[in-house]
């Protein structure tokens, strides 16, 4: 773009120089860029589970004993992976999705690696993580994110520790060691990174379980419309800016059914013209849908509030900013204190009561950290090639292991390519905003809880009809990205990095009953020693060598090399022969041009009247000209042969590398005695 004609560094004015820096490329690969009147959706939901387009992506499998089934990961394989406690029927679904859904994109990944690094370099950037990664304006941002990492694994080490003792209670020996990472398939998502659907497993006092808020809902006869309007109800106490009435009349709440097939993964939309804001969601009446609902009305109210904003400007303060927004909201919407005010609790809650929550809580957000965390920092050292395409699914199971303490229930090769069953990495949408947005969420509902006068552990905090701290929030999200995130974060909260503080404040005092029940049951933390068996798991991978960019077995690859290397010789044996031959008539000719000079030299010193004899003559593809002159063409000739044959080594590695063709020699059925 022409903006990256300007030197950036020089302006003096502010908003200039952010308008310009604006309009370098954005740090994502794209098609070429669509007008910005067009609607622009804002993911924000990191479970985001359904395949690109309204049908979505079906994963077959055999299920024991059964029938072969075929199922929507966005609700039926979802559903078993939350409910059922059968550990082969979860193998199944975990198993089917990632090769139905993973092993198809081990090559096109690859393609897509190569072509993102050529855009990055192209706008400027050493690779694509580069390009992801100036979005937030920082040179340091892989080493800030290790830090926060740090800083919250305590945290993490301990709720792992324990949810996997519970685990072990039910599972038994045969499938959880005590001491080591617990199988990825039983932790009730499909990639373990939220665990709240095993509450009912690690309840901390299950003589106390936690009132059914959905069996409330359904009870007090709610339907999708009024969720929208009880979030709506909430910002709107706040003093912030109801929706437009265009935004009830175009927003789709529920599924249609009129037999349309969409895409149901709940999304906001800017439409870019100041009035037109919508939600698309097919909505069904559970408390979790409720507070999705809030999250997306969080964007709604950044969409409104900046909408006056130069429309460079219409966007977070970063990417992690903007879904930190949406998200605060829930903290409070969730609290057994507002969800008391609203009638969707009955009585209040207890010490016990209030572990129980903390525990859901942190089974939903903790659980999520080192997830949220690794899917980037793996594409990151793909991105940078620190991560070979040769052992793709093995590292992606080692960052898994190291820090997830999460081994793959079944053994992985690198036939698989399990990230690439995770959504955000098909799509290539950048995943760090999640993990820093669990830390900014809380330091900005600490920061609003404050201008709200609430009083308490921060856990009971519910902002419902603090105008003050409706405006403070406004003020910072009229901003929009207009000014660099770390001041519009000062503005806020009086910070200007991301800090862990207020979530492990938020979160102490479930950490202290963590730490005394652990020490209790001689936990070990962590999961020291264990490889989860790679070396079983990818032994199909440490088996194979790498040709001509195939992927073969040993013999294979040596067979193939000593082919290669024959034809090599012939080629460079034919080329010597032609050489030497070329050699000879060269010196062929000359002898006979030096003979013909003598000979006309004594003609003219004798006056001789016999007849001249001319010159010998020599042919070359059927003319006659003189020997020397032939030779020069032969030496042409044989620089050709020599050009054409390694333009025909190389045609042959590349239709190899290109199109995974493998000749009959590197084929398995060549060497098979079947």
């Amino acid at each position: 773009t022409r903006a990256r004609l300007f030197k950036i560094d020089d302006f003096q004015d502010p908003d200039v120089k952010r308008i310009t820096q604006a309009h370098h490329p954005c740090p994502t690969l794209e098609a070429p860029a669509p007008s910005r009147s067009l609607p622009t959706p804002t993911s924000s939901d990191p479970n985001r589970t359904p395949w690109q387009g309204g049908k979505g992506v079906r994963a077959e499998g055999r299920q024991e004993p059964g029938p072969t089934l075929a199922l929507f990961l966005g609700s039926d394989l979802e559903e078993v992976m939350a409910t059922s406690r059968d550990q082969k029927e979860l193998l199944w679904a975990w198993q089917g999705w990632r090769d139905a859904v993973g092993r198809q994109l081990r090559m096109t990944f690859e393609r897509y690696v190569q072509l993102s690094n050529k855009a990055a370099e192209l706008n400027g950037y050493e690779d694509m993580g580069a390009m992801w990664r100036s979005a937030y304006e920082s040179d340091t941002l892989e080493q800030d994110v290790e830090q926060l990492y740090e800083e919250l694994q305590p945290l993490y080490l301990n709720l792992h520790a324990y949810v996997r003792r519970g685990l072990y209670r039910f599972y038994g020996p045969q499938l959880i060691d005590p001491r080591g990472p617990i199988p990825a398939h039983i932790l009730g998502n499909m990639w373990a990174q939220s665990w709240v659907s095993i509450l009912d497993l690690v309840l901390p006092f299950p003589e106390k379980p936690p009132e059914d808020i959905t069996k409330i809902m359904k009870g007090q006869h709610w339907k999708p419309e009024k969720m929208f309007q009880e979030a709506e109800k909430f910002f709107t106490s706040l003093g912030l800016l109801s929706t437009p009435p265009e935004f009830w009349k175009n927003s789709m709440m529920e599924r249609p059914t009129d037999g349309r097939e969409v895409e149901c993964h709940a999304s906001a939309w800017d439409f870019y013209n100041g009035e037109d804001f919508r939600i698309k969601k097919c909505t069904e009446v559970t408390i979790e849908d409720l507070l999705s609902i809030f999250h997306q009305m969080g964007h709604i109210q950044y969409f409104l509030q900046y909408k006056n904003l130069s429309v460079i400007f219409r966007a977070g303060a970063n990417p992690a900013f903007e879904e930190a927004v949406g998200s605060v909201i829930t903290l409070s919407a969730s609290s057994h204190k507002h969800l008391l005010n609203r009638g969707l609790l009955s009585h209040q809650h207890q010490d016990e009561g209030e572990v129980n929550f903390l525990m859901s809580m942190a089974l939903e957000k903790i659980a999520f950290i080192p997830f949220a965390y690794l899917v980037d920092r793996f594409r990151w050292k793909v991105f940078d090639g620190t991560i070979r395409k040769a052992v793709y699914n093995q590292e992606w199971w080692n960052l898994r292991l190291k820090y997830q303490g999460l081994c793959p229930p079944v053994p992985r090769t690198e036939d698989d390519f399990d990230p690439g069953a995770k959504f955000h990495i098909s799509a290539s949408m950048p995943y760090i905003r999640y993990f820093l947005s669990l830390m900014l969420q809380f330091q900005i509902h600490e920061a609003l809880c404050k201008a709200s006068g609430h009083v308490g552990p921060l856990h009971r905090c519910d902002i419902y009809n603090s105008k003050k701290a409706g405006k403070l929030l406004a003020d910072v999200l009229k901003l929009g990205s207009s000014k660099p995130w770390p001041e519009v974060l000062q503005k806020i909260t009086g910070e200007t990095k991301v800090s862990t503080k207020a979530l492990m404040t938020y979160f102490k005092p479930l950490l202290n009953w963590l730490v005394t029940e652990n020490v209790r049951h001689g936990e070990i933390l962590g999961w020291p020693d264990f490889s989860c068996s790679l070396e079983q798991s990818f032994d199909k991978e440490t088996d194979r060598a790498a040709f001509l960019g195939l992927e073969l077995n040993p013999d294979q690859a040596k067979s193939g090399q000593w082919v290669l290397l024959a034809l090599s010789f012939v080629m460079l044996l034919m080329v010597l022969l032609l050489a030497y031959k070329v050699y000879t008539l060269e010196k062929k000719s000359l002898a006979q041009d030096t003979s013909a000079q003598d000979t006309s030299v004594q003609d003219t010193s004798t006056r001789d009247n016999s007849v001249h004899v001319p010159p010998p003559k020599a042919y070359f593809l059927g003319t006659a000209m003189e020997p020397h002159q032939v030779v020069r063409r032969q030496w042409m000739l044989l620089g050709l042969c020599l050009i054409l044959m390694l333009c025909s080594v190389g045609l042959i590695i590349r239709i190899f590398t290109q199109h995974s063709w493998k000749p009959p020699w590197m084929r398995d059925e060549w060497w098979s005695w079947d």
